[in-house]
């Protein structure tokens, strides 16, 4: 397989200790051995939490040595995900890993108003694609969470998606917002949270990207398409962020190119107090290394943020 840009998330991982992550009821083969690997790969620490006898069992199952794992017993999946965000409130764990869950059932436990991991910014998923026709990784949101998200949710999904852009170390990501026309059009919401979006960015409500939208998926992606269509735009061609006006547009898009454009993905549940790693049932190792990667970077960014805070203060 041709490698990927994604590889080298992986390997710079590497050059900080390791997190430590509470995989949350690990007990198929996909969902241990993913966090197994990326272990192995020394990206993270994992703590297993959920029922010790099933994850016992899928590691003689699945041939792999689990003595040397911390297990948190819990007797079903439902109370594996509070324990896991218990452990993440108290400090104990850095990153939270989904394993073999409902994602819904993993959300409830994070957004408990008194015990959960809210901030002040809604939750978000996005994808990281690596995408072998277009020259840098790519980031899709939302694919998972927000079905429907009005205008003030799109701002936060958007923030979410710059800020782990930022965490990558692109200084100033392009942010793209998606619709079906590049103007302005009452009949179309998209269109008219697109042109909001982008003016809370020109008011800083919006930090640290260069945003533009409306944009079709053509002249979000492709130069020439744009200058086809006339249209001027510091993001046509080299977009680092697309944001899609619905959940269905964001999932639909992301699948077509990891099936269909053979992408590489991660995928990450922003907006928490901890980044949440969250893959496919389906998904194999290199998907759940690369997200484990993708948190990795996150909570070092934000470390090394806060010293540099304090040390300026």
């Amino acid at each position: 397989m041709k490698p990927s840009r994604l590889d080298q998330i992986i390997s710079q991982s590497k050059d900080y200790p390791p997190i430590t992550v509470a995989v949350v009821h690990p007990v198929e083969h996909n969902g241990l051995c993913g966090a197994l690997d990326a272990a192995e790969q020394g990206i993270i620490t994992p703590v297993l939490v959920g029922p010790a006898e099933r994850i016992q069992a899928q590691a003689n199952q699945s041939e792999r040595d689990i003595s040397h794992c911390q297990i948190i017993d819990t007797p079903h999946s439902h109370a594996a995900a509070e324990q896991a965000v218990l452990f993440a409130k108290a400090g104990h764990v850095q990153a939270l890993m989904k394993g073999d869950l409902a994602t819904a059932e993993l959300l409830r436990a994070i957004l408990n108003k008194t015990a959960g991991l809210r901030t002040e910014r809604r939750l978000s998923h996005a994808f990281l694609l690596d995408i072998p026709r277009y020259h840098k990784p790519l980031v899709i949101t939302d694919a998972a969470i927000n079905v429907t998200p009005d205008l003030m949710a799109k701002a936060d999904i958007l923030q979410n998606a710059i800020n782990l852009c930022l965490a990558l170390g692109i200084p100033a990501p392009k942010a793209a917002i998606l619709a079906a026309v590049e103007k302005i059009n009452p009949t179309m919401p998209s269109t008219l949270d697109a042109a909001a979006l982008c003016k809370m960015a020109d008011r800083q409500q919006i930090r640290h990207a260069i945003i533009d939208g409306p944009l079709a998926f053509d002249n979000a992606i492709s130069l020439q398409a744009a200058r086809d269509k006339h249209i001027q735009s510091p993001v046509s061609g080299d977009a680092d962020i697309l944001l899609a006006p619905d959940l269905e547009a964001a999932n639909m898009l992301a699948k077509q190119l990891i099936y269909l454009a053979d992408a590489r993905s991660a995928g990450l549940i922003l907006g928490a107090s901890v980044p949440v790693i969250l893959n496919s049932r389906s998904d194999g190792s290199e998907a759940r290394q690369t997200s484990c990667a993708l948190a990795a970077r996150i909570v070092h960014h934000t470390q090394q943020s806060l010293t540099e805070t304090l040390t300026d203060s």
